[in-house]
């Protein structure tokens, strides 16, 4: 018997199941090298090392390793000589009750370090906003408590994933920059 697919992964990239590479994610560098070239795109080890204050034979190392389990890949369109660009690779984390308990606390790890690099980044964001214009009014911020049921959770989050689709899709406006957006929900402690 086969087991149906999980209501929000149909179209989500490739789950990530084996513990040595989820291993590879708990690593703070590694964990940093993932997220500026998720947010900054393709770079080389040598500019990654001189972002996040490494050396370029550190980056590469990482950045080899990081290659190895699939979360990042070669630009090879961007090479010259012997400089190797990277690009950032989606891949899912499994769902809790896809978890062993080998794995648990590796992904715990790993969300521990995305959640404080997204505090980091609100951060700087707040500390960097531009004095005039409209970017500067706010950084929308919203917590809210909500009663659902798991089925409504389930719909809840499709209802946000199809608003994200349809901003996604269109052609932006040329004022536009990246903004990041996180979901996250989770059922209070008992």
């Amino acid at each position: 018997m086969t087991e149906a697919p999980h209501p929000l992964r149909s179209s989500l990239p490739a789950e990530v199941t084996d513990l040595e590479a989820l291993r590879s994610l708990a690593h703070p560098r590694r964990h940093r090298i993932l997220q500026h070239l998720e947010l900054h795109g393709p770079a080389t080890a040598t500019m990654l090392a001189s972002v996040l204050g490494e050396n370029s034979g550190a980056t590469s190392y990482h950045l080899r390793e990081l290659a190895r389990h699939g979360f990042v890949a070669e630009v090879p369109e961007l090479a010259s000589g012997r400089e190797r660009w990277w690009r950032f690779e989606p891949r899912q984390l499994p769902l809790r009750d896809r978890q062993d308990a080998e794995m648990r606390p590796v992904l715990h790890e790993v969300t521990r370090l995305g959640f404080a690099a997204d505090v980091d980044l609100f951060a700087a964001a707040q500390a960097a906003r531009d004095p005039e214009g409209d970017w500067a009014q706010e950084l929308p911020y919203d917590r809210d408590t909500v009663d659902l049921s798991y089925a409504e959770l389930i719909e809840l989050q499709r209802e946000y994933q199809a608003l994200l689709a349809k901003y996604a899709s269109r052609k932006p406006p040329a004022e536009a920059r990246p903004v990041h957006l996180r979901f996250l929900a989770f059922p209070s402690p008992s």
